[in-house]
């Protein structure tokens, strides 16, 4: 069974996720500072950036909610065992503002069961909708996550998880996504890593009260 808590994976590599404004394009930029190229899990448009991660650590709301000297790290895998839990979180960074300084952030999140049938399917889900704090360029947390727990009736096989992240102040749109192995019988993922986020702070709170647990069917 799946269950969406509306709050994703490719061998990643350390990075650092930051993000900078940058003739009109936002730069995602590993730990060393150089450009990430943007894959299907992670790209930008128009200044506007979204990143969709996979992550099976259930204490990542204590890793975010820490204080902003500190840079949470999360664990990355793109297989699960039946039994375990993964969580898919969408990032994103630099939403543009109208006038008050408000953003309008909403995603389209499908889930895609490995014979092909839906497993969610939800529409401009809010991301973020609210006054902007801080630097827009801080890289924030979508209100919407995903958490998935491989019962014994799943299929075994790769899920699929697409999200469009709409900036809906600039009209523009990010297609993201990233897929997962619900393995069959136990066995240890080759394509675990470590990611290192800095991310905005001021938006936990107003985030976290969007929360809402919907069923993956």
């Amino acid at each position: 069974m799946r269950r969406i808590i509306q709050l994703p994976f490719s061998a990643y590599a350390f990075l650092a996720l930051t993000a900078i404004t940058f003739a009109q394009d936002i730069i995602w930029r590993d730990a060393k500072g150089n450009p990430a190229p943007d894959t299907e899990f992670r790209t930008s448009k128009d200044g506007f950036g979204g990143w969709l991660l996979v992550t099976p650590d259930t204490d990542w709301q204590k890793k975010w909610e820490t204080s902003p000297e500190i840079i949470p790290h999360f664990n990355g895998s793109d297989t699960v065992e039946r039994g375990k839990q993964l969580f898919i979180l969408t990032f994103f960074s630099n939403p543009k503002t109208d006038s008050n300084g408000t953003a309008d952030v909403t995603c389209d999140i499908d889930v895609t069961r490995p014979n092909g049938t839906s497993s969610v399917h939800q529409v401009d889900a809010i991301c973020f909708r609210g006054k902007l704090e801080g630097d827009a360029s801080n890289v924030r947390l979508s209100a919407p996550i995903l958490s998935f727990t491989g019962e014994p009736n799943d299929p075994a096989g790769k899920w699929t998880v697409r999200v469009i992240l709409k900036d809906n102040q600039r009209q523009v749109a990010l297609s993201l996504s990233t897929s997962f192995t619900l393995q069959q019988t136990a066995a240890k993922s080759r394509n675990e890593s470590l990611l290192a986020f800095c991310i905005c702070r001021p938006c936990i709170n107003s985030q976290l009260a969007l929360f809402a647990k919907l069923r993956m069917r």
